[in-house]
């Protein structure tokens, strides 16, 4: 006990001393922080907007269909699936789609194409098509021969708005399937290889000329939060059940993306560790130089009857007490700059396209993994870092010392 009381009286004997070490440390721990925020925080609003503004957080399938794509694996009831998940705790919104590919035409000019079938209301509720038409207009409520295509797949065609398009494929009955549709609209994605293909339909129409009826092939579903889509996952499958159907979040829809993000958010660590190390380097030199200018003060103690046991805790101890101060500090601090970096977020020079969207600005994030990891890792580092400094302060000889001015 009276070890521990001389280390705290000790942080403020030498104010200056103390406080070069408590900024080392604050300095370290808020910079670490904030940098684990800003790395969570950008790549939740990467994932985030890539999956509602394209895929969605989950989607449903028939079994099968993620492995092997067919015209004929198709969801029979997604009305009812729809009115049934609509309820649900945590969900935003859901839209069905239906998928096949063909060749398009407009006048003389020809290329292959994805059919993507799409319920304009639901979808626009969902996913937002309606602001990615960049011109023209959007689907009307009800069926009306109208497509939309993709900005990369019109310059392919070099059509106009007003043109209009032949669609030749081939229908779930086997027969061909062809028709003809107005363009009345160009999407922007953000995606310039999806929108080389991307040859939008109503819903109505699609199923009209695939002869699918009242079929689709996926249904996808927007999470309030991120965060949520597992445990609303388990609640879709409660509610639906699993017979035939397949269930899937995000990171096994879109695997490729996700392990993209998940070998970025290693990198990512990199730059922490080396950001923990330079901590522990100044830490190490403010405690060594600490010790070496009470060398006599250490022999005073050892002449006094102090064990070297003790002069050693005495150093470990007024460092962790340094660091713990810093680090309470370093909480507020960290915690308010990254709330303030999740709200107005910081804009970047050049917009970055990610995964089909367009970044304007990156956001930081408040979370408990951006304080408990530098907090743990700048305990551990001190106490480590403190051990040779306290070593050397334990091995004082009192007569050597006791020579020294």
């Amino acid at each position: 006990m009276i070890i521990l009381k001389i280390a705290f009286r000790n942080i403020f004997r030498q104010k200056r001393r103390t406080l070069l070490t408590a900024l080392t440390i604050f300095g370290g721990f808020t910079l670490a922080a904030i940098s684990i925020g800003w790395s969570e925080g950008t790549y939740s609003y990467t994932i985030d907007m890539f999956t509602r503004n394209q895929m969605g957080h989950i989607q449903i399938h028939g079994k099968g269909y993620l492995d092997k794509p067919t015209l004929y694996n198709t969801i029979n009831n997604y009305r009812q699936i729809g009115e049934t998940i609509s309820g649900l705790e945590g969900l935003e919104g859901w839209c069905p789609r239906l998928y096949s590919s063909g060749l398009a035409a407009v006048a003389e000019k020809s290329a292959g194409a994805i059919i993507i079938g799409i319920d304009p209301a639901l979808e626009n509720e969902a996913t937002g098509f309606d602001k990615k038409v960049a011109e023209g207009k959007s689907f009307s409520k009800d069926p009306a021969h109208e497509a939309i295509l993709g900005s990369g797949l019109m310059d392919i065609l070099n059509a106009d708005i007003g043109d209009s398009a032949v669609i030749v494929s081939q229908a779930a009955d086997g027969s061909i399937a062809n028709d003809i549709y107005e363009i009345v609209g160009i999407v922007e994605s953000g995606d310039n290889l999806s929108d080389r293909s991307s040859f939008y339909l109503h819903l109505s129409d699609a199923q009209e000329l695939f002869v699918l009826d009242q079929r689709v092939h996926e249904i996808a579903i927007i999470s309030e939060e991120l965060g949520d889509v597992d445990e609303l996952v388990v609640r879709i499958k409660s509610a639906v059940g699993e017979s035939g159907l397949s269930i899937e979040p995000w990171q096994e829809f879109a695997k490729q993306f996700y392990v993209a993000m998940q070998a970025d958010k290693q990198g990512a660590w990199i730059m922490i560790f080396i950001i923990i190390l330079i901590v522990a380097v100044g830490v190490l030199n403010t405690v060594l130089m600490t010790v070496l200018e009470r060398i006599r003060e250490y022999g005073v103690l050892r002449a006094l009857g102090t064990r070297p046991i003790q002069i050693f805790r005495l150093i470990i101890l007024e460092t962790n007490f340094i660091a713990v101060g810093s680090i309470l500090v370093g909480l507020v601090a960290s915690t308010i700059i990254n709330y303030l970096l999740s709200i107005k977020g910081i804009s970047m020079p050049d917009s970055i396209t990610y995964g089909g969207v367009e970044f304007t600005k990156m956001y930081s994030e408040v979370n408990a993994i951006s304080l408990y990891i530098p907090a743990i890792t700048v305990i551990v580092t001190v106490s480590l870092v403190s051990v040779f400094p306290a070593i050397k302060a334990a091995r004082t000889s009192p007569s050597k010392a006791m020579r020294i001015h």
